[in-house]
């Protein structure tokens, strides 16, 4: 007897409506401050959807379901923006798949997994013959499978999940906490970062290999370096660094990236006039932490811009001592960004942050973008790793040479501790306290490590160097109250470390300066031709600065800069010490009582102006009153802001007063909203 065993048949499933579950989804895969009216998933990461049959039930091992998924407007198998997959018995999150999760029956709830490596962005998810659904997919560092892949919560909250922030600025002796609203959830703005990689000029040429490209964090990153300035393209910000901001708005009065995000999108992709590096760095850093790749800002205070790849600066002065500008020069702080990722093109053990900065300042590759570059492969001097490691290694670690020029033509150099890379910054985790990471770009100053990067980066400067007593000693030194509106004296101080008296001339002068090194009007300025010293003597020389001769020099970034030129008359041996100061605005004190309203009490002057912007509170707008009446020295003015919380926990409040009288002042207080 012959017995003839036939196969059971495969029955497709016949969906006939379903329900992407995206508030649980959403939830789920930490995307809910999006909104949950549509669903925004993480690579892989498993997702649920609960389909509907119109005929049949579910039978597992007989049932049967194909999947597509797709992105870009050229999907395709070998560029990786194509899928195509079917149930399996469980799910696997190394690769697209889906299974079932419920008991047979007219209701089936579907799992389905992107890969961990997926090219991130608009999905279209084809189940079968009749469903067709639309889902973003976002990078995801809670998946150790992903590149972007990070294993601390707080971390996590910090780098990926916080929508407001610190960004330092002012001076390396006096750095100055500035509020900023990344706002990366407020609504529309992850649609508008999506429009910024659609917008690109790789995806304009070959939409197909750039959509692919976006499964690796590396690629977009730099993609985001080019885009977040307009130079070669239509991004987003039009950097300017001089003149007046007509057009557009001073860079010093941007609260947050929101605004910059929207106008960019609903003015044709026009660049938003106007921004300057910290405005760069924090578009960017909205961006990135939007799209899932934990980010943070960074400022680099004495940042050198090397022009010529060399790792060294020249600088030159009259002599008076004055600077005479150049392409090269030591910017008084510098902001980029740092995303976190694996570096599977480089050897191991560069993993971690990876610099890279949108501010235009050089090209690389013909576009003017630069990074990413592991921060360790600065530490370590590997100018070779990809991309523009001279160019951020120079930032830290450039030697700077000074020149005298004289009136007849001749030059020649002068003897000054200029100093490169110090207080590398960052916002701490979990709090607003500054958190310095110099330690991650350089290693200690004289150490054997230090030695060892110089050589393996070839800065021959910097290993001939060798510290010299000097005869004479040439410092400045300030008072610790220097604020903008005031009088108030800064000091030369001279000192004989030789054997014999000395006879000098000392000029000291200061001017006014931008946070990029570009110099303004005089401030103050003093010639003393006969300076006498006895052996091992000092002499502190005042120079008063008065607010108004300063006043109408400085500019919004409140900066001067000192300097002071000695003279040797027995030696001809030329001296010069630099200090940039940075004046404090009056000092403002906010209280915000929290009830239908806020209410805060704040120290201004007449003709003030008081805004607030905070992470989904205001909306991502600004919330702007006038005062109506001038507020006296001391007083208190009192301002009712209306706003309507959209989710509870922790905000930043950014608070700016703006008064034409004297100065223009941000704030910020933290507080929480109770659900």
């Amino acid at each position: 007897m012959i017995f003839f065993f036939l196969p059971l048949s495969i029955l497709a499933l016949d969906i006939d409506r379903w329900n992407l579950e995206c508030e649980f989804n959403n939830t789920d895969h930490r995307t809910n401050l999006n909104g949950i009216d549509r669903l925004i998933v993480r690579r892989g990461q498993p997702f649920s959807i609960s389909l509907y049959l119109r005929s049949g039930s579910y039978q597992p091992g007989v049932s049967s379901l194909d999947c597509v998924a797709e992105t870009g407007p050229q999907p395709s198998e070998q560029y990786g923006t194509r899928a195509s997959f079917g149930l399996s018995a469980s799910i696997d999150t190394s690769r697209w798949s889906a299974a079932v999760a419920s008991p047979p029956g007219d209701m089936v709830a579907l799992l389905i997994c992107s890969a961990p490596d997926a090219p991130i962005g608009r999905y279209t998810l084809t189940l079968g013959h009749s469903a067709r659904i639309e889902f973003i997919l976002l990078f995801n560092p809670w998946c150790p499978g992903d590149a972007v892949y990070m294993d601390n919560e707080q971390n996590l909250a910090e780098y990926v999940l916080a929508q407001d922030g610190i960004i330092f600025r002012g001076a390396y002796k006096h750095p100055i906490p500035t509020p900023w609203n990344f706002g990366q959830f407020e609504s529309g703005i992850l649609d508008v970062c999506l429009k910024i990689l659609d917008m690109n000029p790789k995806y304009l040429r070959n939409p197909g290999k750039d959509c692919s490209g976006r499964r690796n964090p590396i690629y977009v990153s730099r993609v985001l370096s080019a885009m977040v300035n307009c130079n070669d393209d239509k991004g987003v910000l039009w950097g300017k660094w001089s003149g007046g901001y007509e057009g557009g708005v001073s860079p010093m009065l941007w609260r947050g990236s929101v605004e910059i995000l929207r106008n960019w999108d609903t003015q044709a992709c026009q660049p938003v006039r106007y921004g300057q590096c910290w405005v760069f760095a924090a578009v960017a850093c909205s961006i990135s932490r939007a799209l899932g790749i934990p980010c943070r800002v960074v400022t680099n205070y004495l940042s050198a811009h090397d022009t010529n790849s060399n790792l060294v600066i020249e600088r030159y002065v009259n002599e008076n001592g004055e600077p005479i500008q150049s392409k090269e020069m030591i910017w008084n702080y510098h902001c980029w960004v740092e995303n976190w990722m694996t570096r599977p093109d480089l050897k191991p053990d560069f993993h971690g942050w990876q610099a890279y900065d949108p501010t235009p300042q050089e090209k690389s590759e013909g576009v003017f973008c630069c990074g990413p570059i592991p921060v360790r492969a600065i530490k370590e001097g590997e100018l070779t790793f990809k991309y523009d490691a001279p160019f951020v290694f120079a930032e830290v670690n450039a030697d700077v040479i000074t020149f005298i020029k004289k009136k007849d033509g001749s030059t020649s150099k002068v003897s000054s501790n200029a100093l490169v890379g110090q207080k590398i910054s960052t916002k701490s985790v979990g709090s607003d306290a500054r958190e310095d990471i110099t330690h991650l770009y350089k290693y200690p100053e004289g150490s054997a490590e230090e030695r060892e990067a110089f050589k393996k980066a070839d800065h021959q400067n910097k290993l001939l160097q060798q510290q010299q007593d000097q005869g004479l000693h040439l410092n400045i030194k300030v008072t610790s109250d220097m604020r903008k509106g005031c009088d108030f004296d800064v000091f030369a101080v001279v000192t004989n470390n030789t054997q014999s008296e000395k006879k000098c001339r000392l000029l000291f002068g200061s001017c006014a300066l931008s946070y990029n090194g570009f110099m303004g009007g005089n401030c103050g300025f003093k010639d003393l031709l006969n300076v006498e010293l006895s052996p091992g003597g000092e002499r502190k020389v005042p120079l008063r600065l008065n607010y108004s001769k300063y006043g109408g020099q400085v500019t919004e970034d409140n900066l001067i800069r000192l300097a002071a030129l000695l003279l040797d008359y027995t030696t001809g041996d030329t001296t010069l010490a630099v200090r940039n100061i940075v004046l404090d605005n009056p000092e403002i004190k906010v209280r915000v009582t929290l009830c239908a309203s806020s209410e805060s009490d704040l120290n201004l002057w007449p003709n003030c102006c008081f805004s607030i912007e905070g992470a989904n509170l205001t909306g991502g707008g600004i919330i702007t009153e006038r005062l109506g009446s001038p507020v006296g020295p001391g007083e208190d003015a009192k301002v009712k802001i209306y706003f309507t919380p959209t989710h509870s926990g922790l905000r930043k409040l950014v608070v700016d007063f703006d008064s034409n009288k004297l100065c223009h002042v941000k704030g910020y207080r933290n507080v929480i909203i109770g659900k």
